[in-house]
């Protein structure tokens, strides 16, 4: 399987989205394993303190971006290793592939690899740019970012190539060895790298882009929770987004969030979980307390999304017990290493100048404290405590002035416009197009609507029949201008002729019976005597053969109305009447009359009927014009209204 039918397959998968990520260190020199550990450690620290002013304030869908020391089993070496479940949020994923590229930009002595639950996503990402040799099959240990840019370990493919390159994926050991001793040879070509680099283009200005900030009519209990975690907000959202009926008992009566304490507050979603929250259609039990103004309330989006986000937090608190263990409230400022974390935040900028003490001041070290936790020291007893856990833990130990609280619900600053929740069909095409690298298609004028040379269409389909196919399937011409395909008529039927057997009697085909074979095998026919068996009075028999049986075919459809469904070639030069009836004596004895047979325009009849398919799309995809725009042909809009059935003038 190629990386183009990997990159189809990816839609369908079916398990848990998940990206790992692991940064070894070269060149590997330590001998002592507890010092190998040590140094591993520091750079956990100095990583996840440098890149914490991108890192703190995001909201990730499932779990953060996390680093920790693994030792070396097998055949890998210890390293820093990292998992993350991104979900439906793929922005996640390729924002990770940006830190780690980072990571490896201002660390050059590490070397990073991520892959994904798909394999070498990277990879697949740039599958139409990729050599020939490389495949799934090979392609293991081979794809890596070093210096900031990505790296693939070529294969030995012909004599006078790198001695350290090998036709069979190496080892992990030997990759990070051919790595540090030739960093430029193992560079990813142009193309390849510019995929991956199109693809995270952006960051770090890139995440507020991503952001949504709406208005919510929420219990305060969760406004101050959220001032404390943004991030919690995703696990609310996820909680009502795939919520069961087991779930909704615990919303039949709220005991956590009391409806009558609601107010408005500004809440800062991913753009993903604000159209996650919003398409979600929910009526709350009447016993919860929460009733919605009518639709044409000014403040009812708001209410609606507080609602629902109140019913994610709520859900979330009845998971876990109110008498949860308070040993999990574990203090990282007990660490040894948040002393000198803290310490490289303050030396990264990353409190912005703001004085110690203040309000904002202690908002962004909660959170340095909750990332430090969560990505950083991650002790066992708080990879246990679940959302609602923080939850319980944050209402009980953080006491929060309902008054103050008020007063900012009076000052909120306007929410983001929404707008871009509603796509046009033609801003989807775009966004596609985009994605894939491609550049935007321009709409077709007026004056070329008038002038459009139908002929694309036919010398399209021509040059895809004229590809040659193989077992992994047929590949479509993607730019036609780029790489123009010739089509020769004559040399398709000497290989069809070919094609064909030396001898009638060896054919394997399934549409001639008894009747049939007796008939082409007829001295009458085939009038071949007693010719010798000669390849050559072979082909010539099998394709007079062929010819005789096509004629007899053409004869017995005479009769038949099918002729009518196809449009005939227009004979500009008639014979005289007494030529006729001589030439056409042969189809009187069928009983064809005196009608012409005239050939059929194969041109006219595929176009006509592409575009019958086209138009009976409405404007939707379909697969005429899926078939057309993977060819490089694009029609324009249809604006003859007559109907689809009515045939097509030539």
């Amino acid at each position: 399987m190629s990386f183009q039918r990997m990159e189809e397959n990816m839609k369908l998968a079916t398990t848990e989205d998940t990206v790992e990520y692991r940064l070894f260190l070269i060149p590997d020199e330590a001998k002592d394993p507890e010092k190998h550990k040590e140094i591993l450690q520091m750079y956990i620290e100095r990583i996840m303190a440098q890149f914490a002013c991108i890192l703190v304030p995001y909201i990730w869908q499932n779990q953060p971006f996390n680093l920790k020391y693994k030792p070396g089993k097998g055949g890998v070496p210890a390293h820093i290793y990292g998992i993350t479940k991104f979900g439906d949020s793929i922005e996640d994923e390729w924002f990770i592939v940006y830190v780690v590229k980072q990571i490896t930009k201002d660390f050059p002595e590490l070397v990073a690899r991520v892959e994904d639950n798909d394999g070498e996503f990277l990879l697949i990402e740039a599958a139409d740019f990729l050599p020939k040799w490389l495949g799934p099959d090979n392609s293991a240990n081979r794809v890596f970012f070093h210096h900031g840019e990505l790296c693939i370990i070529p294969a030995l493919r012909k004599r006078g190539a790198a001695p350290w390159s090998s036709p069979t994926p190496p080892t992990l050991p030997q990759a990070l060895s051919i790595i540090s001793a030739h960093p430029e040879e193992v560079l990813a070509s142009e193309s390849i790298r510019a995929v991956v680099n199109r693809r995270i283009r952006g960051y770090p200005e890139k995440i507020q882009a991503s952001l949504h900030r709406a208005h919510c009519f929420l219990p305060a209990g969760i406004v101050a929770v959220l001032k404390q975690r943004p991030r919690l907000v995703a696990a609310a959202v996820q909680a009502f987004y795939l919520r069961d009926p087991i779930d909704l008992r615990a919303c039949r009566i709220f005991k956590t969030f009391l409806p009558e304490t609601r107010m408005m507050t500004l809440v800062t979603f991913t753009k993903c979980l604000y159209a996650q929250l919003v398409q979600q259609r929910f009526v709350p039990d009447r016993r919860s307390g929460y009733r919605l103004p009518p639709p044409s309330h000014p403040q009812y989006r708001a209410h609606v999304l507080g609602m629902k986000l109140a019913h994610g937090f709520e859900i979330l608190c009845s998971k876990c017990s109110p008498h949860f263990s308070n040993s999990k409230k574990s203090l990282m400022t007990t660490s040894p290493l948040w002393a000198s974390f803290l310490e490289s935040l303050k030396k990264n900028d990353y409190f912005k100048g703001l004085i110690e003490g203040s309000a904002q001041y202690q908002e962004r070290l909660e959170m340095a404290k909750n990332y430090f936790q969560l990505s950083v020291n991650r002790p066992e007893s708080l990879l246990s405590m679940s959302p609602g856990e923080e939850i319980l833990t944050i209402l009980q130990t953080t006491p929060f002035d309902l008054e103050e609280l008020k007063k900012e619900d009076a000052n909120l600053p306007p929410e983001d416009d929404d707008q871009w929740l509603d796509l046009s069909l033609d801003q989807l095409d775009q966004l596609l197009h985009e994605a894939a690298g491609k550049k935007e298609s321009q709409p077709i004028s007026k004056e070329e609507e008038q002038n459009y040379d139908l002929t694309q269409v036919s010398d399209s389909m021509k040059a895809f029949i004229s590809k040659v196919s193989t077992h992994k399937g047929a590949e479509l011409p993607r730019e036609p201008s780029e790489a123009p395909i010739t089509f020769d008529a004559d040399s398709f039927l000497n290989y069809f002729d070919k094609i064909l057997g030396p001898k009638p009697q060896e054919s394997d085909s399934d549409d001639l019976g008894e009747e049939d074979f007796e008939y082409l095998d007829s001295d009458d026919d085939l009038d071949l005597g007693t010719q010798d068996n000669s390849e050559e009075a072979s082909l010539k028999g099998a394709l007079g053969n062929l010819k005789s049986y096509m004629a007899q075919m053409d004869q017995e459809l005479a009769h038949t109305t099918i002729g009518k469904s196809f449009s005939t070639q227009k004979q500009v030069n008639k014979k005289p009447p007494s030529q006729t009836t001589n030439n056409n004596s042969e189809e009187e004895d069928y009983g064809a009359g005196d009608s012409v047979m005239t050939p059929v325009d194969v041109d006219l009849n595929l176009v006509s009927n592409i575009l019958e398919s086209y138009s009976s799309q409405a404007g939707l995809p379909g697969p005429a014009s899926n078939l057309l725009q993977s060819m490089g042909v694009q029609l324009p809009d249809n604006t003859d209204h007559r109907p689809t059935s009515k045939p097509m003038k030539d």
